[in-house]
């Protein structure tokens, strides 16, 4: 089961705090360059536009002066400082060293973001080192507007002319550079997610107001100058992501040549075979069942007609032999008369009688039975106590009795792929977190059915009000209170990092904002470089984790809130912390309930909620939602069986004849049956199931009513004029073997469930098939002793119910006034009306036109049931889940977490591991995180949103010389943190600059102590422990604490081998089972194929991969085990019939049932999975009993296959129709008022179909198949041997 919606991917954001949150302050040196002399300008080579720094603003951004000075010659030191960062730019310049160092320090937040594609950062740079320090700055700086700061003067507004040319190179070079932290592009953090180079130039351009990131002022990038201005655009020749020698990854730059070679991987998803036929279009199964149908129908038909006049023919030949035949007349009147009798009776007492030559199991069978007929029925009372006392002792078991609610135990197999793979994941790196979460939502509107968006200065307000009842629940633990921050997860050490549009406001209601609604908006375009919109545990805060129901990035069109509260998860599940959290969320959902949910709706709004204990409790819950609809379910049953065994009713009889104690008995044996299974279990320590406390009753009830019923009919049919211990004995080798057969092949099927790896399911057939045998067991000893007792209380006139009351002599003289007792209507219909029906040729042609069709039809439509289980049926229809998932599915607009997880990393520089995962430059072109992000370009087929989060290429640049703000080092050869960290830079300071205590840091590594830009094995070691501790901050954003804090596995990293490591991206949202399950498809297929090429171990894991993973072979499982099943059941009636014809006819009848009950799952949309399996392979158990009577008693009948039909179907067909079908029926129909819809779906309909099949199929298919082509009468003609009636029995 699928819990997993709710694992979605809601700490995205949390990632977000490796970002820089000031990253467009780049653009606000480069502006302070751009000068303009107030007085006057000149536009030619050699001069600048602005030089120097005139001017800082209140939010201390600098601004330049704007003198058309000539470009100055700069040192040798400021030249080569220029040189290494601005290679374009030689000779004079138009920068001091103070406005250099400033444009270097700001731009270095730009190169960790960039530096993994080198043409990218080097046309990035160009385009600011050229409007800051190019000594033509005159050229293409038009200053536009001053202003005055200080008395001087400084630059408010300028043009900057470019060419469109370099525009679109340095826009295409860049457009698909990753920040993997994010799972998203670079261009979300310095472009605002442009998606041509003039919106992102519109950006950078843009003004911004005091204390918010961007420009001082505004610059306008045009691409043409003005006629006669002497200027001309900016066109430095830019760098193609494509270049080689440049080096690109494949994941950065997906046109390089370097990827061309890998395609990208696809999948057939959908791709079925099809025909077009005109305008039809029709799948290939189903036109070839469609074709194979028109065969096998004319094949009958005209075998039909060949038989009818060969039949004709015969009879034309021996015409002179009529007046021989009509001596048959007066047989078919002794067969007249004898058919009150039972069929294995003497016919013709004065010359010879009918035997039956059984087969030599069935032999033995009857032997057994008639002579255990006659124990029984002399010592009633030891066979009941002895039977009874033996499942009593089973049932002392139940002291050890123990529930499993536990959903990873009921649904997961101990040998699961993705249980192992959950178990390495959570140990080696981290349990996923825990998710309590709250769905708030506008109603939509009555008229156009839109709902509006839940983006008010109102509801904004509300979840301040909501946020405050949240923080104030305190949950008590062994006595301490529990609050949410006791709990909650805090990836910088300090805040929960909650995910609500509140946090746009730092959680406090009191933020300084002068419109909240103009301010959230905002942070919806910049939550990535808007320090005002960074989260209270700082970090930026991704709209679609918080927001619900919008399109695209029309984030205002949102119809939903999300709140979600990461909760910390332990590895033990009884543990103190797992506890704490379990308590602090049962407080939570009853605030929820209470207090929440009334505030909410108040405000016509929707809400919905859940918990991470939700499911279970509410699976708790269920045991006790359906008892009343159980229970009257067993009182119908109860009723219906003591009608049912009674005979016809008569006033003056009725308190005589009735069976209401022996049917209340009856009930009591199929109970013990089920809690001497259950005793049993329970002794050898296997925990029961929900599923199991409610509906193995009903079901081992509906299968030992059949017996019930089977056996009292028989009795009833023996002659009175015979003793009782006669009676019970004939009854017994009348019907014995067919009980038998069907209790045994039941027995079997349900033990085939038992392979089934899922727990709940294998539990539950093993409890089924105890309790089945046990019924069995019970009916053919404590209830035949009952029989016994409520036989003799009638013949001795006392009441039903309450025997020592005995009545008058009525009752006896009115039943030896009979004789004999007839037959009852049920069976005079089946003899006089149905059966004559059936045996009319056009009604056979007809009833199997008809059902081959409904099968042929059923295998077309059983390739169009989806596996999977929807967690909403589960649960009781009155559950708050109900609505939550619901909600779940309709608003949110993101995936899981998917994370790839690498065993064994050898990142030794002997190893070539390092550059098979990364994907910055001179990574393998098809390295994993290449792959990925290639998948991610195809995510209709690959279910991969984004490039993968890589703790590796971030490391990787957080160790480059270029990203100079980084790795760096004191010069002890401790860790120094980048300018803008303690003790670098004072939090209480505003701004940060060149500090004395940093002020001697250097980078980590040089150039030269990289090889081909990789550390050595001992550089990796000493240095990965530094960049898992680094914070992250607008000086460098790759810093990995936080985000990557659970993605290595540093226990025994020393020895060159990372034992685990993982690589974070996202599932595509997926709102059915289908998706569920066709992700984690194409997840295990895309890391098995990038394995096989990495020569590396590597799995993918989500959080519901383990509920999921049963779907993804559950079609091999459902046939394997139906197989064995149906192959079960044709053994089993092979050895104790001896005739492979006839167990072929049962095994044909059985197979046809199955097949259209999955033809009906497919109608009523019923999905494939444990519980529907389950139910399939037990319905080749209760079909048998709908086939195996009827043929029995057709293969002991005499005369022609028609007569023998006739014969069958008076005899056992009112007794499969009242014993078997309406006993099951009206059990069946009451589990429709279940509160819970599993039971509607999987048992009130796939049981209701299962009945109405097995009756259709075993009073009506199975008799024109056997009057067709039924096996050879096993009865022969034998001398009378003695004058009491017997059966001949010889094996």
């Amino acid at each position: 089961m699928d819990f997993s919606r709710r694992k979605t991917g809601f700490l995205l954001s949390i990632a977000l705090f490796q970002a820089s949150a000031s990253v467009l302050v780049i653009v606000q040196v480069a502006v302070a360059q751009t000068s303009n002399d107030e007085r006057r300008q000149r536009h030619s080579e050699g001069y600048c536009a602005m030089y120097d720094i005139c001017g800082e603003r209140s939010d201390r951004k600098v601004v330049n002066c704007p003198y058309g000075s000539p470009a100055v010659k700069p040192d040798e030191l400021l030249s080569s400082k220029i040189q290494s960062l601005c290679p374009t730019i030689t000779g004079n310049v138009c920068c001091t060293e103070a406005q250099f160092d400033t444009l270097r320090s700001q731009v270095q937040q730009a190169i960790p973001l960039l530096v993994g594609c080198p043409a990218c950062l080097r046309n990035f740079l160009n385009l600011f080192c050229e409007l800051t320090c190019s000594p033509n700055q005159s050229l293409f700086i038009n200053v536009t507007s001053i202003s005055k700061i200080k008395n001087n003067s400084t630059v408010d507004g300028i043009d900057f002319f470019i060419t469109d040319d370099f525009g679109e190179g340095l826009y295409e070079s860049c457009k698909d550079v990753k920040f993997g932290t994010m799972n998203t592009r670079a261009l979300e953090f310095i472009g605002a997610g442009a998606k041509n180079f003039k919106e992102w130039f519109a950006f950078i351009g843009r003004r911004a107001p005091n204390n918010m990131p961007g420009s001082p002022y505004a610059i306008q990038f045009l691409p043409t100058v003005p006629e006669s201005s002497g200027m001309k655009p900016m066109n430095v020749s830019t760098y193609s992501c494509r270049d080689v020698s440049l080096g690109c990854s494949c994941g950065d730059c997906p046109s390089s040549p370097a990827c061309s070679n890998t395609a990208i991987s696809t999948s057939n998803k959908g791709a079925t075979c099809s025909v077009q036929i005109g305008s039809l279009k029709a799948k290939c199964v189903d036109l070839a069942l469609a074709i194979l149908y028109i065969v096998l129908v004319s094949m009958f038909f005209g075998w039909g007609v060949f038989h009818r006049t060969r039949k004709r023919s015969r009879s034309f030949r021996m015409k002179p032999f009529t007046d021989a035949a009509e001596g048959g007349e007066s047989h078919s009147l002794s067969r007249q008369k004898a058919d009150n009798l039972p069929m294995q009776r003497l016919e013709d007492a004065n010359q010879s009688s009918t035997g039956v030559q059984l087969s030599v199991v069935q032999g033995y069978m009857s032997d057994f039975y008639r002579k255990y007929g006659l124990w029984v029925a002399r010592h009633p009372t030891l066979v009941l106590s002895l039977s009874v006392g033996m499942v009593l002792v089973l049932c002392l078991g139940l002291v050890r009795f123990k529930v499993e609610t536990r959903p990873e135990k009921l649904w997961v197999g101990p040998g699961s792929k993705a249980a192992e793979e959950k178990r390495f994941f959570d140990s080696n790196l981290a349990p996923f977190y825990r998710i309590e979460q709250l769905i708030l939502a506008t109603i939509p509107d009555a008229l156009n059915g839109k709902s509006p968006s839940i983006v008010t200065e109102e509801n904004i307000k509300l979840l301040f009000e909501i946020q405050k009842k949240i923080d104030g629940i305190r949950a008590n633990y062994s006595g301490s209170m529990i609050s949410l921050t006791d709990i909650c997860m805090k990836p910088m050490g300090e805040d929960c990092a909650t995910q609500s549009v509140i946090q746009y406001f730092k959680m406090d209601p009191s933020y300084d904002a002068d419109d909240r609604l103009e301010h959230v908006n905002y942070c919806f375009q910049h939550y990535t470089s808007a320090e005002s919109c960074m989260s209270a545990f700082k970090a930026p805060v991704d709209p679609s984790t918080v927001l619900g129901g919008f399109s695209g990035s029309n984030y205002t069109e949102a119809s939903a809130f999300i709140v979600t509260y990461p909760v910390n998860n332990a590895l033990d599940k009884e543990g103190n912390e797992t506890q704490k959290a379990v308590a602090w969320e049962k407080a939570f959902v009853q605030l929820a309930k209470d207090e929440l949910l009334p505030m909410v709706r108040s405000r016509n709004l929707t809400f919905s909620f859940s918990s991470e204990s939700s499911i279970e409790e509410e699976l708790k819950r269920e045991s006790t939602a359906d008892a009343i609809t159980i229970l009257i379910s067993y009182l119908v049953m109860f009723a219906y069986i003591s009608l049912t065994l009674g005979d016809t009713p008569r006033l003056s009889s009725f308190y005589i004849s009735s069976k209401v104690l022996l049917g209340l008995s009856g009930v009591l044996l199929v109970m013990l049956s089920v809690l001497g299974s259950v005793g049993f279990f329970s002794a050898i320590g296997v925990k029961s199931t929900l599923i199991i406390m409610e509906v193995i009753p009903f079901l081992v009830l509906a299968v030992g009513v059949d017996n019930m019923c089977i056996l009292v009919h028989s009795v009833k049919r023996q002659p009175l004029d015979f003793p009782l211990e006669g009676r019970i004995s004939n009854a017994l080798v009348e019907v014995g073997p067919s009980i038998t057969l069907a209790s045994l092949s039941e027995v079997f099927v349900f033990a085939v469930g038992s392979f089934i790896p899922m727990p709940a399911c294998r539990v539950f057939s093993m409890f089924a098939a105890l309790a089945v045998l046990l019924d069995f067991l019970l009916q053919v000893t404590a209830f035949v002793s009952l029989i016994v007792f409520d036989f003799l209380r009638a013949e001795g006139r006392r009441v039903d119910c309450f025997p020592c009351i005995k009545a008058s002599s009525t009752y006896a003289e009115s039943e030896k006034g009979i004789g004999g007792r007839k037959p009852g209507p049920l069976a005079r219909y089946m003899k006089e009306v149905h059966a004559p029906i059936l045996n009319l040729w056009g009604v056979k042609i007809i009833v199997v036109a008809v059902f081959v069709a409904f099968a042929l039809a059923s295998i077309a439509l059983s390739t169009r049931i989806e596996p999977g289980l929807e967690q909403k049926i589960v649960l009781p229809q009155d559950s708050y889940l109900q609505g939550y998932f619901n909600n779940v599915s309709e608003y949110l607009r993101i995936g899981p977490p998917l994370y790839f997880v690498v065993k064994n990393y050898n990142y030794s520089s002997e190893s070539i591991d390092t550059n098979k995962l990364c994907s910055i430059s001179q990574c393998n072109s098809d390295s994993l995180l290449n792959e990925i992000a290639r998948a991610s370009l195809t995510p209709e087929s690959s279910y991969i949103a984004k490039p993968a989060a890589s703790w590796l290429d971030d490391f990787l640049v957080w160790l480059s010389p270029e990203a100079f703000g980084c790795c760096r080092k004191f010069t002890n050869g401790s860790y120094c943190p980048p300018d803008d960290q303690p003790p670098c830079c004072s939090p209480n300071d505003t701004a940060c600059g060149l500090s004395e205590v940093c002020k001697d840091c250097t980078t980590c590594f040089r150039h030269s102590d990289l090889h081909n830009d990789r550390p050595s094995t001992a550089q990796f070691r000493d240095k990965l422990p530094w960049f898992l501790d680094a914070l992250p901050s607008a000086d460098c954003s790759k810093g990995g604490h936080g985000a990557y804090t659970s993605s290595v596995e540093l226990t025994g990293y020393e020895s060159g081998i990372i034992k685990a490591s993982s690589f974070r991206t996202y599932h595509t949202p997926l709102n059915k089972q289908i998706d569920y399950v066709n992700s984690m498809r194409a997840a295990r297929k895309f890391a098995s194929r990038v394995s096989d090429s990495l020569k590396m171990e590597i799995f993918p894991y989500s959080v519901f991969y383990m509920f999921f993973e049963q779907y993804l072979d559950i079609w091999k499982t459902a046939l394997i085990n139906l197989a064995i099943a149906i192959g079960a059941v044709f053994i089993v009636c092979l050895v104790i019939t001896c005739s492979l014809w006839t167990s072929a006819i049962i095994l044909l009848v059985l197979a046809m049932i199955l097949v259209d009950l999955m033809g009906v799952m497919a109608i009523l949309g019923i999905q494939l999975n444990a519980v529907s399996v389950v139910n399939l392979v037990m319905s080749v158990g209760i079909a048998v009993e709908f086939c195996v009577h009827i043929t029995h008693a057709f293969s002991v009948s005499s005369g022609n296959r028609n007569e023998r039909v006739k014969e069958a179907l008076g005899t056992m067909g009112a007794s499969v129709f009242s014993g078997i079908t309406l006993t099951k029926l009206v059990g069946v129909l009451v589990l429709c008022f279940s509160k819970t819809e599993v039971f509607v779906v999987y048992y009130f309909q796939m049981y209701l179909a299962l009945v109405l099949l097995g009756f259709l199929h075993g009073l009506v298919f199975l008799p024109v198949v056997l009057s067709m082509v039924g096996p050879p009468s096993r009865c022969i003609r034998v001398e009378k041997q003695d004058e009491r009636p017997s059966v001949s029995s010889q094996p």
